[in-house]
């Protein structure tokens, strides 16, 4: 690959970068939505409640249904108050709101009470069909449709304000989606009627990377972050793996039951509306499935099916890298290459982020099959058919949950066995680096040795010359011997050289003695003998230091007189010694 296209490739990102999520705003159960801690509070709205009504009022050209209060186009502020312009803006909803000339593409899907499964057509929303959209939503269904699914291609601001307003949707489902914050919770629960449900799921999924070709890794200083939501390239096969994400909203009750599917245009490279309406189509043409919705009304089960998407995709991602991980073996076993180091902890980064996100698509799965389906409880105690179709639905859903849950754990095997291969190839990489380092200080050490022989051998030189420099230097002398007619004689000379000599050579001598002491020995052995020996009692400290006298300055400057006095200390104890010997033996004879 030429190196400036690699270079390109590099600093132009490949797809947008997801924006890290806000969880705190994740659920209506926050109570301040996108009001974070240094946001100030508007008093205007504590002191008046009812200050949104001033937009509702603001008059439109758009055509109203019998019995409609409120024009759907002053979602969300009209059915949810607290969400005021600057709530809005910071959730990124007023980016969609702006925008009243963006295009909308929603796919329908309608699934029979007989388990058959429908496509229901495309519908293109702008502005001159956006009534026509609107009149179609409140329009009824036939009565043997048990759910419709919309899976919305491009969120433009009238669409996301017919949904929100048609089916009382949660300006949260929105923000989530646009926002890719990770989400899960149940609303609008009526017993025995309906409930709400939001799930916004990021996984991560595979594609083709650009025709060109990949790029070996880079040692820029702008690649020093490792950044987890940034998409994962993969040079060996060309893909990459990337974030993406399911943001799903259902409406279950006992008329009708409603799926939305939303599919920003931010996410350029996210799962298309069409290629998801497909998707969830072919299932009803599964035979297993086609069995599930037959026999249960239970309408969780599509979306259920729904997820299985997310379960497929973190599964081809996993299967691109391990081949990957298996490329990079055989890289650093030949070569050394100190890129490779950079690129394995990138590889780990994401693996650890992956860990994080499969443990959300666990909870998720774990949420679907604990939150009841309102509408298939019984309205009375004496109900015993729904109450048997509501206990069969549940094993079933059970049953399904607990299949994805168990894919769920092998693709979490999967994942904790890369990343310790991973961390073996780091390890590996290490270990190559020191054997590198190593055979280099050999190199080094070969080389001294050859600069030390060359270095001896001018010394040899030296001393070679050494004779011929001393006979210079004593016939180059000042004196009447060698230079007649000069004041310096060879008298005068030694009577200077040799005290010089004499002085250097004592002050060399007391610096560096080390005189040892004659009772160290006695009385280390006297200690041992009594059983008394410990740091404390060894020897006087001040006295001696490793068998050592320990000298003050005037004992180095008289050194020859504190060497000649322990000279004959040591011949006094040696001599008392021999005495002691001698008694001992001549009283055991």
């Amino acid at each position: 690959m030429d190196p400036k296209a690699a270079s390109a490739y590099s600093s132009v990102p490949l797809v947008n970068k997801p924006p890290t999520p806000s969880h705190r705003h994740a659920a209506p159960s926050a109570p301040w939505p996108f009001v974070d801690i240094d946001d100030d509070v508007d008093p205007n709205r504590m002191e008046d409640p009812d200050s949104h009504l001033v937009l509702t009022a603001v008059a439109c050209d758009h055509k109203q249904t019998p019995g409609q209060e409120v024009c759907w186009c002053k979602y969300p502020q009209a059915l949810y108050p607290n969400w005021t312009p600057r709530q809005q803006k910071k959730a990124k909803l007023s980016s969609i709101l702006d925008k009243r000339v963006a295009l909308s593409a929603v796919h329908c899907l309608d699934v029979y009470q007989d388990g058959s499964f429908v496509n229901a057509g495309k519908s293109d929303v702008n502005q001159r069909t956006v009534d026509s959209f609107w009149r179609t939503l409140q329009q009824g269904r036939p009565s043997d449709v048990h759910l419709r699914a919309l899976f919305v291609d491009g969120l433009s601001a009238n669409v996301m304000q017919i949904l929100g307003t048609r089916y009382n949707l949660e300006p949260f489902f929105f923000s989530s989606a646009v926002g890719w914050i990770p989400s899960r919770h149940q609303t609008n629960v009526v017993p025995h009627e309906s409930d709400h449900i939001t799930i916004t799921l990021t996984f991560v999924r595979s594609m083709s990377g650009p025709t060109g070709g990949m790029p070996e890794p880079s040692n820029s200083q702008s690649d020093t972050v490792i950044d987890t939501l940034v998409p994962l390239t993969l040079r060996s096969s060309g893909i990459v793996l990337l974030s993406d994400q399911l943001a799903v909203h259902m409406v279950r009750s006992r008329a009708s039951n409603t799926i939305i599917s939303l599919h920003p245009k931010t996410q350029m490279h996210g799962v298309s509306a069409q290629t998801l309406h497909s998707r969830v189509h072919a299932a009803g043409r599964s035979v297993y499935w086609n069995s599930i919705f037959k026999n249960t009304m239970d309408a969780t089960f599509v979306l259920l099916s729904l997820l299985w998407y997310a379960l497929y995709a973190w599964d081809e991602a996993l299967e691109h890298l391990y081949s990957h991980v298996c490329f990079l073996e055989s890289q650093v076993i030949s070569t050394s290459d100190i890129k490779l180091s950079r690129e394995l902890h990138v590889i780990r980064a994401h693996l650890l982020h992956y860990e994080t996100l499969l443990k959300d698509f666990t909870k998720t799965i774990d949420f679907v099959c604990s939150t009841p389906n309102p509408s298939l409880e019984p309205t009375s105690e004496d109900d015993a058919k729904m109450e048997d179709m509501r206990r069969r639905s549940q094993a079933m859903l059970e049953r399904e949950c607990g299949n994805m849950l168990t894919e769920i754990a092998r693709l979490e095997r999967s994942r904790n066995m890369q990343d310790a291969r991973v961390k073996n190839v780091m390890d590996l990489s290490f270990s190559m680096a020191n054997i590198e380092d190593s055979k280099g200080v050999q190199l080094l050490t070969e080389a001294s040795m050859k600069d030390s022989a060359a270095i001896k051998q001018i010394s040899y030189l030296t001393m070679a010359f050494a004779p011929a420099g001393f006979v210079a230097g004593v016939f180059g002398m000042n004196v009447t011997a060698l230079n007649p007619g000069s004041y310096g004689t060879l008298a005068k000379y030694i009577a200077t050289a040799v005290p010089l000599t004499v002085l250097t050579i004592w002050v060399i001598v007391a610096f560096q003695i080390q005189i040892p002491d004659p009772h160290a020995d006695k009385v280390v052995k006297a200690q041992r003998s009594e059983g008394s020996l410990d740091e404390g009692n060894l020897l006087d400290q001040r006295q001696t230091a490793a068998g050592f006298k320990r000298l003050d300055l005037w004992e180095r400057i008289w050194w020859p007189i504190v060497l000649l006095s322990t000279f004959m200390e040591r011949r006094r104890l040696r001599n008392e010694m021999l005495s002691r010997t001698s008694q001992r033996r001549i009283l055991t004879d």
